[in-house]
């Protein structure tokens, strides 16, 4: 296919299933070429939607994404930071090894993008880039201090690459909460569902829908925090 009829380009992590798959969907649907970097290919995907294999907690893997994209379709302006993954363990009596895979893929995998892909966003004086956070990075709960550790150390990485970029860089962090998607069924350890929550849930359309509306500000506006959860949900 041929690039020079798409609007912009953007880069999504964990962009085959769950949010990342609704999120490189309405994208795609929106005339902009979204390239996928993931570790196992979509089902299904428009025709402007693009896989590539690539294992965020592998640096090297990174970076030669990163060439295969400046070579093959030029640099991006728009990375979609949602890679992540779940694990529901107490802390006096779980695993560090697995604590140790949650937070490489969830905070050292965003970084070893924001490294990759920002520097050039920001010597063109020009870029988005959005962070798939959680409500679970602002309240602590049993079982769940490792993950929303992970997502509160996402939101001070966001914030601080809005500093260190200003006034060239638009970053937005999108806290979501319940949301019907894979990301029960994959986190690492537990068997929480949203049946048992019982607060109702978010689609991942929902959340794609609010990444679009947060990148589309107008002018110098920046949406920098948006919190989207289903109306029944109490924290």
């Amino acid at each position: 296919m041929t690039f020079e009829n798409l609007s912009s380009v953007a880069v999504i992590t964990g962009g085959s299933n769950g949010i990342g798959k609704a999120i490189s969907s309405k994208l795609a649907a929106e005339n902009i070429l979204v390239v996928v970097a993931d570790i196992v290919p979509p089902k299904e995907a428009p025709e402007n939607v693009i896989f590539r294999q690539c294992d965020v907690t592998i640096g090297d893997e990174v970076d030669a994404l990163y060439k295969w994209i400046l070579s093959e379709i030029g640099a991006p302006d728009l990375l979609i930071i949602n890679a992540g993954k779940g694990i529901h363990e107490q802390l006096i009596e779980g695993d560090p090894e697995k604590w140790f895979a949650v937070l490489n893929l969830n905070i050292m995998g965003a970084l070893r993008f924001i490294r990759a892909f920002v520097p050039p966003m920001y010597q063109n004086k020009s870029g988005k880039v959005v962070f798939i956070s959680s409500v679970s990075a602002m309240k602590a709960y049993t079982y769940g201090s490792v993950y929303s550790a992970s997502k509160a150390a996402l939101d001070m990485i966001a914030e601080t690459l809005r500093l260190e970029t200003l006034p060239y860089i638009k970053v937005t962090t999108i806290a979501a909460g319940i949301t019907d998607s894979d990301f029960f069924d994959n986190q690492l350890l537990g068997n929480t569902s949203i049946e048992e929550m019982g607060m109702g849930s978010l689609s991942c359309k929902d959340v794609a829908e609010d990444v679009w509306y947060a990148i589309n500000k107008k002018g110098t506006a920046s949406i920098n925090r948006l919190v989207t959860r289903p109306s029944g949900q109490s924290f």
